[in-house]
């Protein structure tokens, strides 16, 4: 009977390795048995839908006046139709106007739009939003101006509540869709935006995409920060950012790129060292965001890399939703 279980025994190794053993030359790295990595078309359609799923839309009369129309968030917008033009001349009919707020970093993320300011010097460096807005009104899909200003009156507890240090911006979105943010002349006052009681209010005089924002200060010295993408993603499929913890409503970029190293950066070394943060990397795999959330404290002149072994897909909604929840 011993004999018997150990002839047995010898069996049941045997066939199971069988199965499981494997030749050699099957032994590869699996990022190369990935999915082909996507085109620039398929990941900007799903920022584009992500925009898409945040815009609102108002209608009225080009006769109304002065009318006041609220968003989902409370914020209002107040807006003289006697104003409205299109090439130059008075406006009368229905007006479609389109409207979009962001207040949370994972919604700044899932639309392009983190909040990178320019500063005096041309180098870019982390803004902190008290919310970003896009605003354009049309008649007939044809883009109308404005010849007097608007308001937007802006809950400061959207974001943590009111700051005196806040100023306006406007946005400018390069073709690669590099969004950059450069601070309005007269930013504060009348032509920008000023702060009473519980309220920001923001004075706009044409259409487009403008932010209330100050500059994240932080004393510590700086640096530079590189990233690397795993193999086949690059600048035109995938995107890096950088959440600062602690600040909710504030979204870094690395927006440049070394397509012979394949490494992302933010080139202005406005990083400061000792920073604790979370890089996110972002791509598309069949319609859905691709993803990888690292936790990192900034170290001089370093390299970080993401590998597709640390990615994950998921909807719109669930990466906006981590990303909000990071510290």
């Amino acid at each position: 009977m011993k004999n018997s279980k150990t002839v047995f025994a010898s069996l049941f190794i045997t066939t199971l390795s069988l199965f499981t053993s494997c030749d050699p030359s099957e032994d590869v790295d699996m990022e190369s048995q990935a999915k082909t990595p996507p085109t620039a078309s398929e990941f900007q359609s799903v920022k584009n839908l992500a925009l898409a799923n945040h815009k609102q839309t108002f209608q009225f009369d080009g006769s109304d006046g002065n009318i006041t129309l609220t968003s989902e968030n409370g914020v209002q917008i107040n807006i003289n139709t006697n104003c409205l033009t299109l090439n130059g001349n008075a406006v009368t009919g229905t007006i479609d106007l389109e409207y979009v707020e962001l207040f949370e970093k994972g919604s700044m993320l899932s639309t392009n739009k983190p909040t990178m300011g320019e500063m005096p010097n041309g180098d870019k460096a982390l803004l902190i939003s008290g919310g970003e807005f896009f605003v354009e009104a049309t008649q007939n899909g044809v883009a109308l101006g404005t010849n007097c200003n608007y308001q937007l009156v802006v809950p400061g507890s959207l974001t943590g509540g009111t700051d005196p240090a806040m100023t306006l911006w406007e946005g400018e979105i390069a073709e690669d869709d590099t969004l950059t943010w450069d601070e309005v002349d007269d930013a504060t006052g009348q032509g920008g935006v000023f702060a009473e009681g519980a309220d920001y209010y923001s004075i706009l005089d044409g259409f487009g995409w403008s932010n209330i924002d100050r500059f994240y200060s932080d004393p510590r010295p700086k640096t530079q920060i590189k990233v690397q993408a795993p193999v086949g993603y690059n600048y035109e499929n995938s995107a890096v950012y950088l959440s600062y913890d602690g600040e909710d409503s504030g979204l870094a970029q690395l927006d440049t790129y070394d397509g012979t190293l394949n490494l992302f950066s933010e080139h202005y070394g406005q990083i400061p060292i000792g920073l604790e943060c979370h890089l996110i990397f972002v791509s598309v795999e069949d319609g859905d965001w691709k993803y990888a959330i690292k936790p990192v404290t900034i170290v001089d002149n370093d390299i970080i890399t993401f590998t597709l072994g640390e990615t994950t897909n998921g909807t719109e909604a669930a990466l906006t939703a981590l990303i909000n929840a990071l510290p």
